[in-house]
């Protein structure tokens, strides 16, 4: 199914980008950014049709496997790409974007907490407006600067908040362009010649 067709700045090599399952702090509805949690049954599962979609994808035997260090992107990778590779490339570069203070906390707590940062904007902005976090600029240059090194077709193992960056430097999104795009976990999305799909089971 095609989600959306963007205009890029220039031809980015063909991407397969998944987040992590379900952890233990997404069904408790906190933030994790730099932080971690494991794979809860359902994250586990999550990742297994991960692998499964990629087995059914059509991979090239140039397609190189990137993942990011953080424990439920190596937990969901172990899964995810069992049968395809042993030894993805670890980059910290793929680590969720630090929301610092907000760590830990719940939406609830965020709401009570910092009620004028919540709801402006877009649903995401606030993630990059967190006390001690990293902010978007050097969130996205950092993720940027692996695009700019990727030269054929990869698979890429990563966070929520680095899907959506990632997919929309690819289809020469800006911020508000970024936060429409759909998230989800146990998805896999696909972007070739800027054209964003959902790939199905």
């Amino acid at each position: 199914m095609i989600e959306q067709t963007g205009r890029p700045r220039r031809n980015y090599p063909e991407l397969y980008i998944l987040r992590h399952g379900q952890t233990e702090w997404n069904a408790a509805g906190r933030m994790q950014g730099s932080m971690d949690s494991p794979l809860t049954r359902l994250g586990r599962e999550q990742a297994a049709m991960q692998g499964r979609i990629l087995r059914s994808a059509g991979l090239s035997s140039e397609t190189t496997y990137h993942c990011s260090p953080q424990g439920r992107a190596r937990q969901t990778a172990e899964l995810a790409l069992a049968g395809l590779t042993d030894t993805p490339r670890f980059d910290n570069r793929l680590r969720e974007v630090s929301v610092g203070e907000f760590e830990g906390m719940t939406l609830k707590d965020l709401e009570n907490d910092w009620p004028d940062l919540m709801g402006q904007d877009s649903p995401f902005s606030w993630h990059y407006r967190s006390p001690g976090g990293e902010g978007f600029e050097a969130f996205q240059s950092r993720i940027s600067d692996w695009l700019e090194e990727i030269t054929g077709p990869a698979v890429v193992v990563t966070h929520g908040m680095v899907s959506g960056v990632l997919r929309g430097l690819v289809l020469g999104l800006g911020p508000d362009g970024i936060a429409k795009l759909p998230g989800g976990q146990g998805v896999v999305y696909h972007v070739r010649d800027g054209v964003h799909r959902r790939l199905e089971a």
